[in-house]
């Protein structure tokens, strides 16, 4: 803070000079096959993404007060919480959750699109961690400092699958002149970033003669059961999944269904095109078919797979999402016998997408053996025989009288 040079009998002499600047993490949270907390996710539009800024409390001695800000930009695919916003200090022993009028949070300053101040970080350690004050008014420092908050994927993000995904970018300003009272110069660290991506299918309603088909009907689920519906709606590019944290429910459980949910279908060039999905298992179940033909009775398993790398603030590039596969799982009865197979299909990581064929072939299936439309055909053949037969014996009695 100050130093004071005196000429004495020995001149020789070690300055150790206390400084202390803190560093600053960034993660997000990955939901799926458990990685946790990283630097890479994948979500489906209308998510919640829960982010976190880690850093530590400096060493504030000499300090009066003591200013730390935490600046976040994010991608406009990205729709910012602010009543997520918590902040939390950690000690082994203890971990003090900040109240509303210890900080504030900002929106859209500059180039941030929020930033969160402590506006003195001195105060509330002194008060909440005095134990390791000493008789000098000197404190031990070091505990973690932690704010979490979470963002939604948007629907900006159904034009953007695939690389290069969407960032989120934290730096933290911090004070660095003791001999201020919190208004003095500061200190700022790297931009720490990470990214998020999302994928599309790219569907296509064809019969086995390759005709294309219109308005053939879809629904996406996620589950076997076909019970959880992957709610989608219209929109100019294909259809927008709507995630049910956006809904009141827990991603794909529970919420309202949305007013403006609707069933897919295929246009006049047999396309119908999915947006915003999550790397995982759906199912995509064929519900009506086009006039002439009958629907896929079982669901076609899509299973959606992507390769990271996981490079700590590397961000978006294309070393970060290196791969993506997809396959297909149809199960279809036809001339009596049922049919499974899987398919790899055709993937572009740079768009995000898979490509799925569905055909319809021409012709008539035969009923599943012992099926209730079974019964009905074997009635109705029954009944026509049975009168055959009386009219053909009221024709011979009238022929002998």
């Amino acid at each position: 803070a100050s130093l004071i040079l005196t000429n004495t009998a020995n001149p020789n002499a070690q300055v150790n000079i206390k400084s202390d600047y803190p560093t600053l993490i960034k993660k997000i949270n990955e939901d799926d096959n458990n990685v946790g907390w990283n630097d890479i996710g994948d979500y489906e539009i209308g998510q919640t993404v829960p982010y976190y800024h880690d850093t530590y409390v400096p060493d504030m001695n000499g300090y009066q007060t003591y200013k730390m800000i935490f600046h976040d930009k994010m991608d406009n695919a990205l729709t910012f919480n602010k009543d997520s916003v918590s902040i939390t200090i950690s000690s082994d022993k203890k971990t003090y959750t900040l109240k509303s009028n210890e900080f504030k949070v900002v929106e859209n300053s500059g180039e941030d699109t929020f930033y969160a101040e402590i506006p003195d970080l001195k105060a509330i350690v002194d008060k909440q961690f005095p134990e390791g004050m000493n008789n000098n008014n000197e404190n031990t420092y070091g505990q973690s400092v932690r704010l979490n908050y979470n963002a939604t994927l948007n629907d900006n993000a159904s034009t953007r699958t695939g690389r290069a995904g969407f960032e989120n970018a934290v730096r933290l300003e911090y004070s660095n002149n003791p001999d201020s009272d919190g208004n003095g110069s500061t200190g700022t660290t790297p931009w720490d970033t990470v990214v998020c991506f999302t994928y599309k299918i790219n569907g296509l309603k064809v019969n086995n003669h390759n005709k294309l088909l219109k308005n053939a009907k879809f629904r996406l689920y996620s589950d076997e059961n076909c019970t959880n519906e992957v709610y989608v709606k219209d929109s100019p590019n294909g259809y927008v999944v709507i995630n049910r944290d956006s809904l009141g429910g827990t991603d794909h459980t529970g919420g309202a269904r949305p007013g403006n949910a609707v069933e897919m279908a295929s246009d006049a060039k047999g396309v119908f095109t999915i947006l915003g999905l999550d790397q995982g298992t759906y199912y995509l179940k064929e519900t009506n078919s086009p006039a002439g033909y009958r629907e896929l009775q079982d669901p076609i398993v899509l299973n959606i797979k992507p390769t990271f790398n996981y490079n700590a603030g590397e961000g978006a590039t294309e070393k970060t999402l290196q791969k993506l596969e997809a396959t297909a799982h149809v199960k279809e009865f036809l001339n009596g016998a049922y049919k499974e197979s899987d398919t790899n299909l055709k993937t572009d990581v740079t768009d995000g997408s898979a490509n799925i064929t569905v055909v319809n072939y021409v012709g008539t299936k035969l009923p599943i053996t012992g099926s209730n439309l079974t019964m009905i055909c074997l009635a109705a053949g029954t009944i026509t025989v049975v009168s055959a037969l009386a009219l053909d014996k009221k024709r011979k009695k009238a022929n002998k009288d």
